[in-house]
């Protein structure tokens, strides 16, 4: 009887750690579920957010460890409960009291089943938090990348501004060099022209007197010519007119 007696109390003491273990595993993955919960929220956040900001890198690296922490506490949790489980087991396998061998088995099947919950939920949910933080380590690699690229192309986009502007200015110098070479040739142009009127001009007049005095000569010998021709002409005048006189009086 008092055999009897501390087997039930054995039993009884597995089932109180057993149910303890229970309840402190629903808190701890209770915890743990909204912790992964809220780290894919804050990953989603920080993906709109500017890369440039630490505060969310600081949150996310608090979140690890917090993750890491609660992860081993509840495996923990789970091997203790397991060998409580195991525990149970070999109780209800061993020599008792068979009428309530049925009802040993239903309560060891039920902690199981607790178990089997609990540790599923537990590996789905760390599945998950590992998932999303693959994901955002990822994505956070490929913002550095676009930042980075970013950057680079407004370092070159800046450079290229620069040589393009001194081109531009040494574009302006060449033309305002040709345009000045084009004028001095126009005027050099313009002055050897000139040169060359003058020059010219300069010999027709040189030509004109070398042969001055043979032109005043023909002149004079044309004005001595018509003198003669109208005093001849005045004379044969003369000479008519008196021999009309003289006829017309006898």
């Amino acid at each position: 009887m008092a055999a009897a007696g501390g087997s039930s109390n054995y039993w009884e003491d597995l089932r109180k750690q057993a149910r303890q273990l229970e309840n402190e595993l629903d808190l701890k993955l209770v915890s743990f579920s909204k912790l992964c919960t809220s780290y894919s929220h804050s990953s989603s956040r920080e993906g709109r957010r500017d890369s440039s900001d630490t505060t969310p890198l600081l949150n996310g690296s608090s979140q690890d460890r917090m993750f890491e922490t609660m992860a081993v506490e509840i495996e923990q949790l789970l091997g203790k409960l397991t060998g409580i489980n195991d525990k149970m087991a070999e109780y209800t396998n061993s020599a008792g009291v068979p009428s309530l061998n049925a009802a040993l088995m239903h309560t060891l099947q039920r902690h199981r089943d607790i178990l089997q919950d609990y540790t599923h939920e537990f590996h789905k949910t760390k599945t998950n938090f590992l998932a999303v933080r693959e994901r955002e380590n990822l994505m956070g690699s490929v913002r550095k990348d676009i930042e980075s690229y970013k950057s680079g192309c407004g370092v070159n986009n800046r450079r290229t501004e620069l040589f393009l502007k001194e081109h531009e200015h040494l574009r302006n110098s060449d033309r305002l060099v040709e345009e000045t070479i084009s004028i001095a040739m126009a005027t050099k142009e313009n002055m050897t022209s000139q040169r060359g009127m003058m020059k010219s001009i300069q010999s027709k007049m040189n030509t004109l007197a070398n042969r001055f005095p043979a032109v005043n000569s023909l002149i004079q010998r044309i004005n001595f010519r018509k003198r003669r021709d109208s005093l001849i002409l005045g004379g044969v005048i003369g000479i008519c007119t008196i021999l009309l006189l003289l006829y017309a009086f006898h």
